[in-house]
Order: structure tokens, then C-alpha cells, then sequence
């Protein structure tokens, strides 16, 4: 599959965008899927603990691979509580909790390998070495990665994560308005997983909000975007989730989500409605990406933009019984 550059190749500061890429999969523990990665790409192993690993130092930086659960990983605040260590029984007790501690997550991840996903989470790479990465899915199926259908338990996704091109406040505006009207499209085309369907983390926008953001007059200064956003979808479990976004654009703002422990403020979209096809041969990041770089060319063209936002609303304004009439017209010319 050819590799589509998108509209806007570079960054604000004339840098070719960087796209991360995270990926959850059954099949292959977090060692074994580390040493793929390490024989890919190459790189040094660091086992930060026995169920999450980095390799470092790769083309791109650092790769981490774990256990899709934090209750198999040490807790920060666990292992860095020093309160009160003024003494050698102090120190001792301090001791003997960190390794009990550290000893039950490592026995909870043992217990639940197999059960929960391995997830990668990949350095940011330039847009246009995705075509590279792709190798790291061949090798995942060849060592028996099973991807979300393989079962019905399995509701694994992959995530995108582009650099955005620019952060005025239209060209924000303009990819969410496109995001949201190629949605439909997106999700029959990637044929979103029924378990992930039954999921909460990649739900649809609420249809009120897209009325709002697809008006004619909606000119939002950015403050105005993210209370709208956040106002509507006071969640991360959307199938666009602009939450570390705008907590990078817009530090000082008030709203709890923008800083929550799971938001990591970063310059990108976090795009999280793809499947994780990987029982799928040639399936990899470049398949998402091509899609993606179809919002963006829609985000680009202001015009065509527009006139399929207004198209939106007029359709929408209908009454529901016809809106279904036609609908059930369309779905029974098409057999």
C-alpha cells in the first residue's frame, strides 16, 4: 500500500510531522514482543519491571511495551514515598513495602497474561517512515500476535496519534468539523470491531454536537472550542479524543480532564477508532494513516468543507422518519 502525504506535510516550525502509533494485541508477552522490536529496529532492552520494558535508543527513540493494566505495574507514589524515614526501622519498613508491593503487581501480571493486552506504544516517527514501521506488524503476526478478530473478547485498537500542522484556532476547527463528517465513513470503512463498538473508548461525538460545530457561524476562539468540546464530551472515550490537545494548547485551563494523570498533554490528535487488524496480511499504519490523511485533505478544502457541513445540517434538519425512509431505500438499491 502507497504511503499518502497529507495536505500539510510539515510542522509550524517547517519540521516533517511525527505520528505516534500505539497498538494493543493478544498472543505475545511484553518480553518477547520487546526482543521482536529490539530485532527490528534495534536498540537497547531496559526491563523497568517484569511486565513493562523499553527498548532504547532506536531510530526513532524509545519504544515501551507492557501489560495493558496499571495493576501490573509498580506505582510511582508507592516506590517514591519517603515520608518519615528518619531512622534505620523507618528505612527497613519502607523497604519491606516496596518489595511487597513491587512482588504483588509482578503476581498480578503473571495472572493476568493472556488475559489482558501487550500494548506498544511507539516513539513519534515522521509520517513518511510509517512504511518502516509496518515491518514490526509482519513480524508481530508471524509470532502469533492475535489482533481484534481473533476473538469475541478482544477489543484491541490502534491509535494514532498525528502532530497537528498548525495551531490557529481555524485550522483546529477545521480538522475537528472534517473529523466529524467523515466519521460515517471511517467506521464503515475500517468496520469497527462489534466488541469495540460495545466498548466506551472509542464512542461516537453526541449528533447535537456536531450541529453545533458544523453551523455556518461557529468561529470559535480556542478558549470557546474546548468549553464547547468539553461541555459535550466531559470524557477521553471519544473516537477523537482531543483532550491532550487541548491541554497542550491550553495549559491554564480549569477543567479537571485537561489535567488528569491520564491525560498527557502533547501537539497531537489522539485518534483512536481503528482496529487492530493484524490477523489482516498488510494491514499496519500506513492502512490508518491513508485514512486519516483523507480528514485532513477535507480539513484543507475550505469550500468542500462548507458546503458538506451545510449538507450535514440541511440532512439532519429533516424529520427522522424520512431521514430512515431514505436510509432503508438506499440499503435495499444497493443489494
Amino acid at each position: 500500500m502507497t504511503l499518502q502525504a497529507p495536505p500539510a506535510p510539515r510542522n509550524a516550525q517547517g519540521r516533517i510531522r511525527r505520528v505516534g502509533v500505539e497498538i494493543e494485541f493478544a498472543g505475545l508477552p511484553p518480553r518477547d514482543t520487546a526482543l521482536v522490536v529490539r530485532e527490528l529496529f534495534g536498540g537497547e532492552l531496559n526491563a523497568v519491571s517484569p511486565h513493562r520494558l523499553q527498548v532504547e535508543n532506536t531510530r526513532w527513540g524509545e519504544f515501551v511495551i507492557e501489560l495493558d493494566t496499571q495493576y501490573a505495574h509498580p506505582d510511582r507514589r508507592v516506590l517514591d514515598d519517603r515520608i518519615a524515614l528518619d531512622g534505620e526501622w523507618a528505612h527497613h519498613q519502607h523497604q519491606l513495602r516496596t518489595e511487597f508491593h513491587q512482588k504483588t503487581r509482578e503476581l498480578i501480571g503473571d495472572m493476568v497474561t493472556g488475559l489482558v493486552p501487550t500494548e506498544i506504544i511507539c516513539p513519534p516517527i515522521p509520517w513518511n517512515e510509517l512504511d518502516l514501521l509496518d515491518r514490526l506488524f509482519d513480524a508481530l503476526r508471524e509470532h502469533g500476535a492475535k489482533g481484534t478478530d481473533a476473538s469475541l473478547l478482544y477489543g484491541f485498537g490502534l491509535h494514532l496519534n498525528p502532530e497537528i500542522a498548525s495551531p490557529a484556532d481555524d485550522d483546529i476547527r477545521a480538522m475537528l468539523q472534517a473529523y466529524l463528517l467523515l466519521a460515517p465513513w471511517l467506521r464503515d470503512d475500517i468496520k469497527v470491531d462489534i466488541t469495540r463498538e460495545v466498548l466506551p473508548h472509542a464512542n461516537p461525538f453526541p449528533k447535537d454536537y456536531a450541529l453545533k460545530v458544523l453551523a455556518a457561524d461557529y468561529r470559535p476562539k480556542l478558549a470557546e472550542l474546548i468549553d464547547d468540546y468539553l461541555h459535550d464530551n466531559p470524557t477521553r472515550n471519544r473516537e477523537l479524543d482531543m483532550l491532550p490537545l487541548f491541554a497542550h494548547l491550553c495549559p491554564e485551563h480549569s477543567h479537571a480532564l485537561l489535567h488528569s494523570r491520564l491525560t498527557k498533554p502533547r501537539p497531537t490528535f489522539h485518534y483512536r477508532l481503528p482496529n487492530a487488524q493484524l490477523s489482516q496480511p498488510g494491514w499496519g499504519a500506513v492502512t490508518e494513516w491513508n485514512r486519516w490523511v483523507e480528514v485532513e485533505k477535507l480539513a484543507a478544502d475550505r469550500q468542500a468543507l462548507a458546503e458538506r457541513s451545510a449538507a450535514y445540517i440541511a440532512d439532519h434538519s429533516r424529520p427522522f422518519y424520512r431521514r430512515w425512509a431514505d436510509k432503508l431505500r438506499r440499503l435495499f438499491h444497493s443489494r
